[in-house]
């Protein structure tokens, strides 16, 4: 088991499949020594965890928790790629879009799940540049879709 594995067996989580891509693309692509992957949502043995928009469907600390989840669904697809997580060197930059109702202003709280998460993982290598924006929906009526670029050894 990978050093970071360990760490999220610690945590009280253990890293699912690589989830399946949803359309004609490819879940993470390399170039160098950087990792970039697709978007990604909050999906749990294929399933998604929450539907809708934060503001009506989906409470902030459901949605934090989504995020937390996403994160595991993208750690699964970079692993998938690069064979051990423990290859990672940095997280260097999270892109986020919540599904949000017009009046909904706290898209940053939200991914600070995905956020705060890294660091808890990763450590000092888990602090990244990020943004987190809200949209009026996402495919599938997922709550939030998360990207990732990773630095590797």
């Amino acid at each position: 088991m990978s050093r970071i594995e360990a760490r999220l067996a610690e945590l009280g989580y253990t890293l699912p499949p690589a989830p399946p891509t949803m359309a004609n693309y490819v879940p993470c692509v390399q170039t160098g020594n950087v990792l970039y992957t697709s978007g990604a949502g909050c999906y749990v043995n294929g399933s998604p965890m929450y539907l809708g928009r934060l503001g009506s469907d989906v409470t902030v600390e459901q949605g934090y928790e989504a995020a937390k989840v996403t994160v595991l669904n993208l750690l699964a697809i970079l692993k998938n790629e690069i064979g051990d997580l423990d290859r990672i060197t940095r997280i260097v930059k999270l892109f986020a879009l919540v599904s949000s109702e017009p009046d909904f202003y706290e898209q940053p709280t939200v991914i600070n799940g995905a956020s705060d998460f890294l660091i808890e993982i990763f450590g000092e290598a888990g602090k990244h540049a990020r943004a987190a924006a809200g949209t009026s929906v996402l495919p599938f009526n997922n709550p939030i879709e998360i990207e990732l670029v990773v630095e590797i050894s």
